[in-house]
């Protein structure tokens, strides 16, 4: 991919190695209303990814979740779909903020505590954008 294509929707990480980001690929070849992505965990202890699909729905319900945090509350983002969700919580059970994935697919949940940067929402209301302004307009329904 080119530098001017935007790839990471999310990125969320701290100082102590944990992190979980969600990677757009491209355009699915089978459904061109749809975008390739994968969320990848990393932490020192355990790394892993899974395959996911974004759709326009899903960019709006992610606006939505960003809405939530900045009001303070805590989001589930894609949990009533099929495949992987997100869930943010800011106080996690180590007092911090934490991103809890879960893929159905696999069966597994992943509980990454993390403490983002202050200009973490707004980082992500840019990202957010920039997935939007370049990807959107080459999907189509």
């Amino acid at each position: 991919m080119s530098a001017s294509v935007p790839e990471e929707l999310v990125s969320l990480a701290d100082d102590e190695g944990n992190s979980v980001a969600v990677v757009v690929l491209g355009r699915l070849p089978a459904w061109s209303g749809g975008l390739r992505a994968e969320i990848v965990v990393r932490t020192p202890f355990v790394s892993g990814r899974t395959d996911l699909v974004l759709s326009v729905s899903r960019l709006n319900a992610w606006a939505e979740a960003l809405n939530g945090l900045e009001a303070g509350e805590d989001v589930a983002w894609m949990e009533w779909d099929r495949g992987p969700s997100v869930r943010i919580q800011l106080t996690g059970e180590r007092d911090c903020p934490e991103v809890v994935v879960e893929d159905d697919s696999s069966m597994v949940t992943v509980r990454v505590p993390l403490v983002p940067p202050d200009d973490w929402i707004a980082e992500h209301r840019r990202r957010l954008r920039q997935v939007v302004d370049h990807w959107v307009p080459l999907l189509s329904a």
